[in-house]
């Protein structure tokens, strides 16, 4: 075989290696690493907890895998990128709704059953969620509002309540999305508070 063989061989051999190493998009998680435990105790009872998360209503805009982001460099502009290269593991709502489920019910101590079901005149409190805003900049900041409702199934009114998080973030969308996870650590915080309260019949301190 002679060098101009070899040579465009070799080349040939390379460009195939470099197809089959070549990396597809980068799959984020909002799910907590080590979610704190607690006991149903801290829900204010003794007997078992049941919670029941709705679907979380949000803008269509977010309701997507793609990663939705502030365009970099200019976090105060109204223009936004869609990254195709960095998702959320599934469609934002429904990873948002899977991580605060597992989170809310790890720190009461509580069952979930918002994907089994319950059984019937089994008691939940119900849970319902709202993302007014969710504005990412890589290399800045998280900037995220919520509001929820919380009700005991089948029992009187809801409690409204509402809360801003503003979490700084590195570069990289690493970062960003360990960002975003701490935003959904703290609205577990606040809605598991909101639960245990009306559980011991107070009134919730983020009550509106």
């Amino acid at each position: 075989m002679n060098s101009r063989c070899v040579a465009a061989t070799l080349g040939a051999a390379l460009l195939m290696a470099g197809c089959a190493t070549s990396s597809g998009p980068q799959y984020y998680s909002l799910a907590e690493t080590a979610a704190p435990v607690r006991t149903a105790v801290a829900a204010g009872g003794t007997t078992p907890v049941y919670i029941e998360l709705a679907p979380i209503a949000m803008p269509e805009r977010f309701a997507r895998p793609q990663m939705v982001v502030r365009k970099k460099g200019s976090p105060e502009s109204p223009a936004v990128d869609i990254l195709e290269d960095h998702r959320w593991s599934s469609s934002f709502d429904s990873e948002l709704r899977d991580a605060l489920g597992s989170s809310i019910a790890s720190r009461l101590g509580a069952v979930d059953v918002t994907k089994t079901g319950r059984l019937r005149g089994q008691p939940a409190t119900r849970i319902a969620v709202q993302l007014g805003q969710f504005d990412a900049a890589e290399g800045s900041r998280v900037d995220a509002s919520f509001t929820w409702t919380v009700r005991r199934t089948d029992e009187g009114p809801a409690t409204g309540c509402q809360l801003s998080l503003s979490e700084p973030v590195g570069s990289g969308f690493d970062a960003l999305a360990q960002g975003a996870q701490r935003v959904t650590a703290k609205l577990a915080d606040a809605i598991a508070a909101s639960v245990s309260a009306i559980k011991a019949n107070q009134v919730p301190s983020c009550a509106a």
